[in-house]
């Protein structure tokens, strides 16, 4: 059996090839992750880990250079005219920041192992992106589309809500799971490409992706429409499931409590 790579300590740093090698070997499970986020944006952040690491960024600077892509990005969508070339560029910003935020969690284990506050900060950024991200839509919407019915504007609202809702339900559930050491406890479900294809529809990264239709603006707004649906539709399953296996933590727990 191969042995496990061990962390790369600060101050101790290979060649960027090495570098890239080591944290090949020590990403996370991917099991439940959506397409892009598994084939696409993993990879994207392992190579800007590496880097980062070859210039010895430490993972917050890392999720603030994240945060820093995302947010202009979401500022340029809510003040500019929404032409193709702004949506090239709003997108460009958001899937780097997607990227980078891939990349600091990578870098993190890669040096050993992430800290508190670095976990809180990059949950901190993450809902504030996610939840700035529809608001923006809803201004450039309201400023620059030629809405026909004023029901359109809550499309952006509800994608608001439910992204806003799923976020913090994913998060506490896998606190609650972690707190619990539910990892043997609990079946897991399979990691097959199946499923990463199915919940295409909820990958941020996709998401991001639609921006590039931003400057055809009937379109985008009825990809954009088609996704809240999906996720939306995700998300009462997902409450089923997050309760289901909360309530069966509970019986466990009391189990072993008698």
């Amino acid at each position: 059996m191969m042995a496990a790579p061990s962390p790369i300590r600060d101050g101790v740093r290979g060649s960027y090839r090495a570098t890239l090698r080591q944290l090949a070997g020590s990403q996370k499970p991917s099991s439940g992750a959506p397409a892009y986020s598994r084939l696409i944006n993993r990879r994207a952040g392992r190579h800007l880990a590496a880097a980062a690491h070859q210039m010895r960024l430490s993972p917050d600077v890392v999720t603030a250079v994240s945060a820093l892509c995302s947010f202009v990005a979401i500022v340029m969508l809510a003040l500019l005219d929404p032409t193709p070339l702004v949506g090239l560029a709003v997108c460009a910003g958001l899937v780097l920041g997607y990227a980078l935020d891939s990349a600091d969690g990578q870098l993190a284990r890669l040096r050993g192992g992430g800290t508190s506050f670095g976990e809180w900060l990059d949950h901190m950024v993450d809902a504030s992106k996610i939840s700035s991200l529809h608001l923006a839509v809803l201004i450039c919407v309201y400023r620059f589309f030629e809405v026909t019915h004023s029901g359109l504007l809550l499309v952006p609202i509800g994608y608001s809500f439910v992204a806003t809702v799923m976020f913090f339900g994913m998060t506490l559930t896998d606190q609650l799971r972690r707190g619990a050491g539910s990892a043997d406890k609990l079946q897991t479900q399979p990691n097959t490409w199946l499923r990463s294809v199915i919940l295409l529809p909820t990958d941020y990264g996709l998401l991001c992706l639609t921006f590039l239709l931003l400057g055809w603006h009937s379109v985008f707004l009825s990809v954009y429409a088609v996704l809240l649906v999906c996720n939306a539709l995700f998300l009462v399953l997902a409450l089923g499931k997050w309760s289901h296996d909360l309530r069966s933590l509970d019986v466990i727990e009391h189990s072993n409590a008698q």
